[in-house]
């Protein structure tokens, strides 16, 4: 199924810059294109283009076959670290300079290199097959030109005015502005477009826009009216007409154009507006359409919503390249002061850099591969981690950024919630029936429809007991009437395999008929009138049909229908009920609106409370009878007022709010948006780890402060602060100055309220909004939420992490220090795009408190144990130099400096990448442990300095006894000395380890037996029969006793009397 397929970008790293694109000027002018300016796009006729326009191809590759090594090395070699290995080593062809084999430098340096190549070559692999699927996609093109038929595949056929018409199969990456592009149901829009015709019979169609903007409200769209009109869609190419739009730019909720045509008399002109508008990456949910091809490209809203990512380098690695800053001034500097003490005699320039790179191993190169492949090691750890099951380390480079995580920024649908609509109460004011009671509510339905047609007096005579069931049973029918009649749903009927479309359509087949509709609670609504016997079986633009239990079929003419805007908060229609002429006028909408409009009632108000408390979204649902004198009077000043040129809105809300007074309260529904499993517990650890929760989301604010109660990111006792619409400067002062006067508080806030804070008190908004406990931010743009990422980034110098499960999430998630994708029903776009990828929220828990924990903890241990290991071996040369009349001459060489760091202390040290300090069990149990990490104790210049103190003892000790003990000859010091240093460091790693594996074991193991066995090659530099002398081992034993066991010391005293958080846990 490629119709998953994101078409905006993916992993993009063209640039290393983070700013969103405000608009595509600075790239269409670096690109040739100059200027966006506004365009003519004349139906089918891609070729009478007035400017260039970018083709419809989307590349996320970093290089190309030509660029890709210089590119690898260029970025290797920028930063200081590697390009000093580069200098070292290439300093090895000048005689003078030549301290030992070439292969001493340039085997480790290949070894990085040839890592690094390795890894960047499969994931530019992988982007190139992931960019193929997507541009290869293929859509049908209504075309007129003479075709080969050999070279087409033609799919229908016509011939009109000698005019050759048809549809061919075109790859996405070939459609082109001015295209006529068919779009089937359920596929992906290739291209930004203008709706032209549609095979609906109602003359319109339902957009999935969940990609775009994280809503998961169907969209309706309505097509050119002109075109719509003409018997077939070949006819579009017989027309001469062409749309003029505005140019290319960001906003997604608005267009400006118009559709005019030609060759009629006099030309047709019509507005077009963002109701005629498919833009690419949207979802066709009902019917097939056909478009013109307006913006291809990097011109698509899509794409120009998409932030550029920047590459990620994790805050652990700047903190390691800083350390190794400090300890390349410390190689000048000892350098400098052993030339110094030889009085900077002869060629003393020529001494200070043979001093610096006889002193080279300060800076250990294998840090870099020790930490690279502990990442591979980790992301391993976390892809097998059977209790994440389905999670994807897309990004192996920062894993140690997860465990350190201090704002959480996240989408709401599809990542809180399944995005699944459950009616879950209704309220009468009496009475109220949740899940368990709906049967009851059925049974009245069913009563009121068997129970009418029979003999009146029979129910007149009966108990007064029948009389309120009766009553109630009333009641209850209006409430489900009014819901079952008051929304935007439209049944569509589809084949299942037995019965056809226009069979089940006809028959209003039960099992082939789908509700379509902009909100997925209108859906949940029906569904519930379904269940308890009022079944909506037919819609048009002006009437609708019911199905009452006993299989009737009641006819309602749709008179007018007033649809829910973000304003109003509300929607209403007026229909007229066919069997008996009656006009009713119903209305549903937000407590704070229907308050004001329904009759005088003392129940309202606290059972709205109560069912927002429950985290339910709340409906009024009210009614209103209209004489036929009366309704015609509405008409006339409502069709009055939508043909007045100046202020036509406002005049249409009065006309209709003249209508909405004193209405009858009919009942209150709930309903649910399921939250996903272990959402309130995961956001609970999140909290209690010291991690605040963001929650920025493109649904509306009601939905969003009530999907915050229920998943308790707001706790029972918080108060709320719904910052109000502000739009200049002085509201938002007042507003922010409100706001200040709360605390313990948490915040609410619309994206226009949010961009005009940003623009007038940045500063003052965010210093604000991050003493928060939580924040919820709602009708947030896809760059908006990269934007409040960036600022937190910016301001507080925390590190972010951004989930999201959609292609609105893109931004958000790049711009922060993690990314991480959930898999939803809104695709793979997210997951594609970010560092980590979960199948579901309550992972996310798991993911920080015990892989990041681990991974950062694992890191710092093992970075610091290998500056460690290449300080002492430094620390002996220098002791070395010194007593020996500071000559720079290196005291192991050859196969012992390489050995050293690689087959005699290389598994042992790597092995602490297995050690842990609790139980992922304990971590789960007690996140207070992950906020120890948030001050970044594991790795600081306190830590640094300790070992740097440790690595200089050692070494001295070492190289001091060694030099005191040995008798003859001087091969005896080097065979003393290493030998002590090999054992030290195997000590040293079992001094560190907190929890051991049997690898580690093994490695401890292998490692001595490899320094045992590789003696007897050893003999040009060490002397074997010495080492097999008593002599030689007490020596040796001596000398690492004294090195190591102050240290174990110093190690228990600490725990006894100091001991870290985590040992009282573990004890």
């Amino acid at each position: 199924m490629t119709d998953n397929i994101p078409l905006q970008p993916v992993r993009q790293k063209k640039r290393m810059d983070s700013r969103p694109r405000a608009g595509c000027g600075e790239w269409l002018r670096c690109c040739g294109g100059g200027e966006p300016r506004p365009r003519t796009v004349w139906l089918g006729h891609p070729e009478k283009r007035d400017q260039r326009y970018p083709r419809n191809v989307i590349n996320n590759q970093k290089y190309n076959f030509f660029t890709f090594l210089p590119g690898v090395l260029f970025n290797q070699f920028k930063y200081f670290f590697n390009l000093y290995f580069l200098l070292l080593a290439c300093s090895q062809f000048v005689p003078e300079m030549r301290l030992g084999a070439l292969y001493t430098y340039w085997v480790p340096l290949g070894f990085v290199l040839a890592v690094t190549i390795i890894r960047e070559a499969v994931e530019e692999i992988r982007c190139y097959m992931r960019d193929k699927e997507v541009n290869s996609q293929v859509y049908s093109r209504l075309t007129a030109r003479e075709i080969n038929m050999r070279d087409w595949d033609f799919t229908e056929l016509t011939v009109q005015q000698g005019i050759q018409t048809g549809t061919v199969k075109v790859k996405s990456s070939s459609i082109q502005v001015g295209d006529l592009i068919i779009v089937e149901k359920n596929q992906r829009v290739p291209a930004d477009m203008i709706f032209l015709r549609t095979s609906e019979k109602n003359g319109s169609c339902f957009l999935r826009t969940d990609q775009l903007d994280g809503e998961t409200d169907w969209k309706l769209r309505l097509p050119v009216a002109c075109t719509q009109r003409l018997p077939t869609a070949a006819d579009l190419l017989q027309i001469r007409s062409y749309v003029y739009a505005e140019e290319p730019n960001i906003d997604i909720h608005n267009f400006v154009g118009t559709f005019t045509r030609e060759d009629s008399d006099p030309p047709i002109s019509e507005s077009l507006s963002i109701e005629n508008a498919l833009w690419a990456g949207t979802v066709t949910a009902s019917g097939t359409v056909v478009g013109v091809v307006l913006y291809t490209g990097r011109e698509l809203r899509s794409v120009m919503n998409t932030s550029n990512p920047r590459s990620k380098i994790g805050l652990f690695d700047l903190e390691v390249n800083c350390l190794t800053k400090i300890l390349f001034g410390a190689l000048v500097v000892v350098s400098l002061v052993m030339v110094a003490l030889q009085h900077f005699a002869g060629r003393w320039y020529l001494q200070i850099i043979r001093f610096l790179l006889l002193f080279s191993n300060i800076i250990p190169i294998s840090l870099r591969v020790n930490l690279d492949m502990g990442k591979i090691v980790y992301s391993w750890v976390i892809r097998r981690d059977s209790k994440i099951p389905g999670t994807v380390v897309r990004s192996s480079t920062i894993p140690e950024q997860l465990g350190r995580i201090s704002y959480l920024l996240t989408d709401k649908t599809g990542t809180l919630t399944q995005n699944e609509m459950v009616f879950k109460r209704l309220h009468l004011g009496t009475v109220a029936y949740g899940l368990d009671s709906m049967d009851e509510v059925q049974s009245h339905i069913f009563s009121i429809y068997t129970q009418q047609p029979q003999d009146p007096p029979a129910q007149k005579g009966s108990a007064p007991t029948t009389k309120v069931r009766r009553t109630m049973s009333s009641r209850v029918h209006e409430a489900v009437k009014a819901i079952a009649l008051c929304h935007n749903v439209t049944p569509v009927y589809e084949s299942n395999g037995v019965t056809d479309q226009a069979e089940a359509e006809k028959q209003y087949e039960d099992s082939c008929r789908v509700y379509q509709a902009s909100s997925p609670d209108e859906v949940a609504l029906v569904q519930w009138t379904e269940s308890v016997g009022l079944t909506l079986v037919g819609r048009d633009q002006s009437s609708m049909q019911l199905r009452t239990p006993g299989d009737q079929i009641l006819n309602f003419t749709i008179l007018q229908l007033f649809p829910f805007t973000y304003e109003s908060k509300r929607m209403g229609i007026i229909v007229r009920d066919e069997s008996t002429g009656e006009i009713t006028f119903y209305m549903k909408g937000a407590d704070v609106v229907m308050a004001g409009i329904v009759q005088y009632n003392d129940w309202l108000e606290e059972e709205c409370g109560n069912m927002a408390r429950e985290g339910l979204r709340v409906l009024v649902v009210a009614k209103k009878s209209l004489a036929e004198e009366q309704y015609q009077d509405f008409e006339a000043r409502y069709v009055q007022a939508k043909l007045s040129v100046h202020d036509r809105s406002l005049k249409v809300a009065t006309v209709i709010e003249s209508l909405e007074m004193e209405m009858e309260l009919l009942c209150l529904t709930g309903v649910e948006d399921q939250l996903q499993a272990d959402v309130r517990p995961t956001l609970e650890t999140l909290r209690n780890a010291g991690i605040k929760v963001w929650m920025l989301t493109g649904d509306k604010l009601e939905t969003a402060t009530c999907t915050a109660k229920n998943a308790h990111l707001v706790t029972r006792n918080q108060d709320i602060h719904i910052f109000r619409l502000v739009t200049n400067r002085g509201e938002a002062h007042l507003e922010l100055n409100a706001f200040r006067r709360k605390h313990d508080c948490a915040l609410v806030i619309s994206g226009d309220s949010l961009e005009v804070c940003l623009k007038y008190y940045e500063y003052e908004f965010m210093e604000l909004a991050c003493q928060c406990p939580a924040v919820v931010c709602c009708r947030c743009a896809p760059t908006q939420k990269a934007r409040i990422v960036r600022l937190l980034q910016e301001r507080t110098g925390r590190l972010t992490c951004a989930v999201g499960d959609g292609g609105n999430d893109v931004s958000m998630i790049q711009e922060s220090d993690c990314g991480v994708g959930v898999e939803g029903k809104e695709g793979k776009q997210a997951s594609l795009a970010a560092d980590f990828s979960v199948t579901q929220f309550r992972h996310l828990g798991r993911l920080l408190m015990v892989h990041g924990r681990n991974s950062y903890k694992r890191s710092a241990a093992l970075s610091q144990f290998v500056i460690h290991r290449s300080l002492c071996i430094s620390a002996m040369q220098a002791v070395f130099s010194s007593v020996f009349y500071f000559a720079s001459v290196p005291l192991y060489q050859g196969f012992l400096i390489i050995g050293y760091s690689t087959i005699y202390t290389m598994f042992p040290v790597f092995s602490l990448v297995l050690d842990k300090d609790v139980k992922s069990e304990v971590a789960m149990l007690y996140p207070e442990l992950y906020k120890d990490l948030l001050k970044g104790r594991p790795l600081s210049y306190k830590t640094f300095l300790i070992w740097v103190l440790i690595s200089i003892y050692q070494g001295s000790t070492i190289m001091y006894g060694a030099l005191l003990l040995f008798e003859s000859e001087f091969v005896h010091i080097v065979a003393i000395s290493f030998t002590s240093l090999i054992l030290t460091e195997l000590l040293m790693v079992a001094l560190t380890i907190q929890t051991w594996h049997w690898l580690m074991t093994v490695a401890e193991l292998l490692s001595l037996a490899c320094y045992i066995a590789s003696l007897v090659f050893l003999h040009e530099f060490i002397d074997v029969y010495f080492i097999a002398t008593l002599s030689f081992l007490w020596k040796v034993s001596v000398i690492t006793l004294v090195s190591c066991l102050p240290l174990y010391v110093l190690k228990y005293l600490r725990r006894r009397f100091s001991p870290p958080s985590y040992s009282k846990l573990t004890s």
